[in-house]
């Protein structure tokens, strides 16, 4: 009987995190490695398995057929191997968490996370808010939620931890389009709203004429009124609804947006 070839796991991770930021270099910051080290587990994961998992492409790398199978497996393999130590270690852990999150994340992402968070902590309870982000901002400071995954950094907090950062897009219709002249129809949150103030400084710079047609206070509502054709807002690409498209700036003539953490 032929040997098994065992992958290390540690390998495998620096190899998922490298295609999901999507560089080296990232993978490097978040793990707390050289860029070099990096590469020199990859080329392990290679000799590992026995084919390439990488080609050059342009400036950069992508995966190849036998890479994009592996990732595919490895994460998988990781987030299981995750939940098992989660698991074992977290089995007596009991308590009450107050957690509040915007509502981007509350319909695609919450539910696998709460369902996996369940399994590892059967004996935690955990209380969610999915509301907007000056609302978490005002029930940390009043001690409402333990923990709020926010936009932006809350000026009167000392106790924030960046996670990530994601580009502002500009969200519509594939079919949206703008009558010459016309001034630009904005869907947006009330303020304040980093998103809302990101577009207008961006269509003020750009000379844009712009005019608000809708105002929601639900993401939801935001979402509806774009798929209606009403008008354009703005969001990040996580949870975006499937009706609707990122508009590509210059296609729709739209002003550049910065990113938000």
């Amino acid at each position: 009987m032929a040997s098994r070839t065992n992958l290390d796991m540690d390998v495998l991770r620096t190899f998922a995190t490298a295609f999901e930021l999507g560089s080296f270099a990232r993978a490097a910051d978040r793990l707390g490695r050289s860029q070099s080290a990096v590469s020199t587990q990859l080329r392990k994961l290679e000799e590992q398995v026995g084919q390439a998992l990488v080609q050059k492409s342009g400036r950069g790398l992508t995966l190849t057929m036998a890479g994009e199978s592996l990732f595919s497996y490895a994460r998988r393999i990781l987030e299981l191997n995750d939940e098992a130590v989660e698991t074992v270690r977290g089995a007596e852990v009991e308590g009450w968490v107050r957690l509040g999150l915007p509502q981007d994340f509350a319909e695609n992402w919450l539910p696998s996370v709460l369902a996996r968070f369940a399994r590892a902590h059967p004996k935690v309870r955990v209380e969610v808010r999915a509301e907007r982000n000056f609302h978490l901002e005002e029930r940390i400071a009043k001690g409402e939620l333990d923990l709020a995954l926010a936009w932006g950094t809350p000026e009167k907090s000392h106790q924030v931890t960046k996670v990530a950062s994601l580009p502002i897009i500009w969200v519509g219709r594939p079919d949206w389009r703008r009558a010459p002249h016309e001034k630009l129809p904005l869907l947006a949150f009330d303020n304040p709203c980093e998103f809302r103030s990101a577009g207008i400084a961006a269509l003020d710079k750009a000379g844009i004429p712009w005019h608000l047609v809708f105002v929601s206070a639900s993401l939801a509502g935001l979402y509806a009124a774009a798929e209606a054709g009403l008008g354009i807002t703005l969001r990040t690409p996580f949870g975006m609804p499937k009706n609707l498209t990122q508009l590509d700036p210059k296609t729709y003539g739209l002003p550049k947006l910065p990113h938000v953490a």
